[in-house]
C-alpha cells in the first residue's frame, strides 16, 4: 500500500438510525472476528518438546524466538540505563499466549509483570507455566508480583482490569499480535491505548508482526491472491489492487501453528496512530536484518536456543523419515559450502529454504513514550 492511501474520501450522509445500524454491525463484526481467534489459539494444543522437535518448522520457531531474545534483551537493558539499581522493572505482555516470553522475563528479572491474552486457554497454560517456572520457584525473592487476566485488547481497556490502575510501566511487549487489530480504526486505536497510557514517559513499547510491503510484494510476484510454500500459505479476502487501511484481510497458515484471519497494517498509518497516543518510532527492522547485526554477537545464544539446523545433520544428509532435509532446500548452505577451502569439513547453520521464507515476512518495532503536557482545554500535548 502506497502513503496515497491514507487520504479519506468524502463522508456520505446517513440517518441516525442507519448509523446506529453501521455501528452495531461494524461492532458485531469485530467482536465475531475476535472470537475466532480466541477459540483458534484456545484449541491449540501444548504438544510439548518432543512433539516440536518433529514439526517442520521447529527451527524456525526457533530462530523467531531468538529474534524476541535479541530485542527484549536490547530494550530490557535499555530500561535499567534508564533508572536506578534495584528500581522496580513493571512489563505489560500484552498478549502473552501460552507465556512463551515468561523466561526472558525471569532474565530480565522484572518486578511486575502483567500477562493478558484474548484466549482463557493459552493464559491457563501461561500461568501453569510460570507456577512451574525453576527460575523463580528456586528464588522466591526473585519471584515478581504477576497478573493474569483474559481480555481482547482491541476492544477493552486494559488498564480498568489492573490491581493498580495507576501504575506506571516500563516495557510494553506485543509479540506477532498487533495486526489482528487493524480489522478496524477503532480497534487499532484501541489497542495503542493499552500499549501506551500507562507507559512511563521515555520506555518503549516493542513488538513483532507480519510486513504488509512485504507480503504485498509476494503477492505482486505471484500474481496471485493466493501463494506461499509447504509451510506458509496466504489467501487474500479482500481488494489486493486496492486494500484498505483497516481491514485488509488475509487468511493465514502456518504450519500445525496458525489458521485463521488476519489483517495487513499499512505501516506509515501505523506509526501515526501511535503518535496520536504519544509513542515515537525507534526502529523498524525485518527480522534477517536483525539477524544481520546481532548474529556474530549473539552466536552463543542462537546454539543454545537452536534458532539453526546444523547442515548437513550430524548422522548424514538425508537419513530416516526427516521431512526437512530435502535437497532443493538446502541449496544456498551447498552453495556456501563450496565457497569454503576445507570443504570436507564443511557444516553450517542455516534454514530451510521454505523456512527462511517464512520467517522473513515479519518485522520487528519499537517506539519510545514521549514527554506529555496537556493543553489549556485538558488534552495530552507529546513532545
Amino acid at each position: 500500500m502506497s502513503d496515497s492511501e491514507e487520504s479519506s474520501t468524502a463522508p456520505t450522509h446517513t440517518t441516525d438510525t442507519e448509523e446506529q445500524t453501521q455501528q452495531e454491525g461494524g461492532e458485531n463484526g469485530e467482536k465475531k472476528h475476535s472470537a475466532i481467534v480466541a477459540s483458534h489459539y484456545n484449541k491449540l494444543e501444548d504438544r510439548g518438546l518432543v512433539a516440536r522437535k518433529k514439526s517442520n518448522i521447529y527451527f524456525m520457531r526457533n530462530f523467531n524466538n531468538w529474534i524476541k531474545s535479541v530485542v527484549i534483551d536490547k530494550y530490557t537493558t535499555l530500561v535499567k540505563g534508564r533508572t536506578p539499581l534495584g528500581s522496580p522493572f513493571r512489563v505489560l505482555d500484552m498478549c502473552c499466549g501460552k507465556g512463551g516470553d515468561l523466561i526472558k522475563w525471569a532474565n530480565a528479572n522484572v518486578t511486575h509483570l502483567i500477562c493478558t491474552d484474548i484466549a482463557q486457554v493459552s493464559l491457563e497454560q501461561c500461568e501453569n507455566r510460570f507456577n512451574t517456572m525453576d527460575q523463580w520457584s528456586r528464588d522466591s525473592q526473585r519471584r515478581p508480583k504477576v497478573e493474569f487476566f483474559a481480555a481482547d485488547a482491541t476492544l477493552q481497556q486494559l488498564r480498568t482490569k489492573y490491581r493498580d490502575p495507576s501504575i506506571k510501566l516500563h516495557l510494553v511487549s506485543c509479540q506477532f499480535a498487533f495486526h489482528y487489530s487493524f480489522e478496524s480504526f477503532k480497534q487499532a486505536d484501541c489497542m495503542f491505548k493499552n500499549a501506551a497510557e500507562c507507559l512511563e514517559e521515555g520506555f518503549y513499547f516493542i513488538g513483532t508482526m507480519p510486513d504488509a510491503n512485504e507480503i504485498m510484494k509476494r503477492q505482486r510476484r505471484a500474481m496471485s491472491d493466493t501463494f506461499g510454500n509447504d509451510i506458509y500459505r496466504i489467501q487474500f479476502l479482500c481488494d489486493t489492487d486496492n486494500p484498505p487501511l483497516f481491514g485488509a484481510k488475509y487468511n493465514f497458515q502456518l504450519d500445525e501453528v496458525v489458521d485463521c484471519p488476519e489483517f495487513l497494517v499499512h505501516f506509515p498509518t501505523f506509526e501515526k496512530l501511535a503518535l496520536k497516543h504519544g509513542l515515537r518510532l525507534v526502529e523498524r527492522k525485518r527480522f534477517e536484518e536483525v539477524f544481520d547485526e546481532n548474529s556474530s554477537r549473539k552466536q552463543g545464544l542462537l546454539e543454545k536456543m537452536q534458532a539453526l539446523e546444523m547442515y548437513p545433520p550430524p548422522y548424514g544428509r538425508f537419513n530416516g523419515d526427516d521431512q526437512r532435509k530435502e535437497p532443493e532446500q538446502y541449496q544456498h548452505a551447498e552453495e556456501y559450502g563450496r565457497q569454503m577451502s576445507n570443504r570436507h569439513q564443511f557444516r553450517v547453520g542455516t534454514l530451510s529454504q521454505k523456512e527462511w521464507e517464512a520467517a522473513t515476512l515479519y518485522l520487528f518495532f519499537a517506539f519510545q513514550k514521549m514527554k506529555t503536557s496537556y493543553d489549556a482545554n485538558g488534552m495530552p500535548v507529546y513532545s
